[in-house]
């Protein structure tokens, strides 16, 4: 066979190939997408078909113009922005609060035996059952969501904080300690940048969490917020608008997801979150 003809079939055979990671690429970005169409296709006609009643399963349509009324009238925008606030406070508060205790409890064994088991135990009581005490305790007002978010959201943080310190490898600490650097330095320069990818994992959990806390204390007690239109829209049998109060919560769910994984990048760049839609 001559060279021609062997560079011939190379370039006919490699042509496909170079192709293929485009068209597999695209196939991955469409996958979600089309899955999510066909289920809303075929969501409407059984509802349809099969006359469900509306009190139980609403057709999509019936969610989508729930939706757009609710914010077009500014309804639902006004209530989201004050449960996304309470949500926020909370996850804020989580924050600091959860990496400043674990990277106490993980630098002194004193503070672990005497706070870790209290918080364990605060963790394991189902927030539902204090959160008509934290309503006693701190009013109607969105100071009694925030605390519920927070309690509910700290833990998540505290938990990977405390991992990612002491995952820390000892040969860096030896070199740290050969090279006669403080506790200080060696936290700040070793540990915390080591801790940084599980604290981002903890943050990715709280963030929905906080929101839940918030939704708790509206379930709770309150007169404004998602999860009193969620309540009120049950009273009422708005079935769609509850699936469109719910829609709201994912789309907010998705964007936090997102903005945590953006800053992931930027701020621990050399360890990077993998896209599980992209795995």
């Amino acid at each position: 066979m001559s060279v021609q003809t062997q560079e011939a079939l190379g370039g006919a055979i490699a042509g496909p190939r170079s192709a293929w990671p485009w068209l597999k690429h695209l196939t991955d970005r469409l996958v979600s997408p089309l899955f999510a169409v066909l289920l809303l296709v075929y969501w409407e006609f059984h509802v349809r078909y099969f006359q469900v009643e509306a009190l139980l399963l609403p057709p999509p349509s019936h969610i989508a113009l729930a939706f757009w009324n609710g914010i077009a009238s500014g309804l639902f925008i006004n209530h989201f922005g004050i449960t996304i606030f309470r949500a926020l406070s909370g996850f804020a508060v989580a924050t600091v609060f959860g990496i400043a205790l674990g990277a106490l409890i993980s630098q002194f064994r004193f503070v672990e035996k005497t706070i870790y088991p209290w918080i364990v135990a605060l963790q394991t009581v189902p927030k539902i059952a204090i959160a008509p005490l934290i309503l006693v305790w701190c009013g109607y007002g969105s100071l009694s969501k925030i605390v519920t978010a927070t309690l509910v959201a700290f833990f998540p943080v505290l938990v990977n904080t405390i991992i990612g310190l002491r995952s820390c490898e000892q040969s860096k600490r030896d070199l740290m300690r050969s090279l006669r650097a403080s506790r200080w330095l060696t936290f700040r320069i070793v540990e915390l940048p080591n801790a940084l990818p599980f604290i981002f994992a903890g943050l990715s959990v709280a963030a929905v969490f906080s929101i839940l806390g918030a939704l708790v204390g509206e379930f709770v007690g309150s007169k404004d917020g998602i999860g009193f239109l969620i309540l009120e829209a049950n009273y009422q049998l708005n079935i769609p608008r509850v699936f469109a109060l719910l829609i709201l919560l994912a789309l907010y769910g998705i964007l936090c997801h997102l903005a945590l994984q953006l800053a992931h990048k930027k701020l621990v760049f050399w360890n990077e979150p993998k896209d599980v839609t992209t795995a």
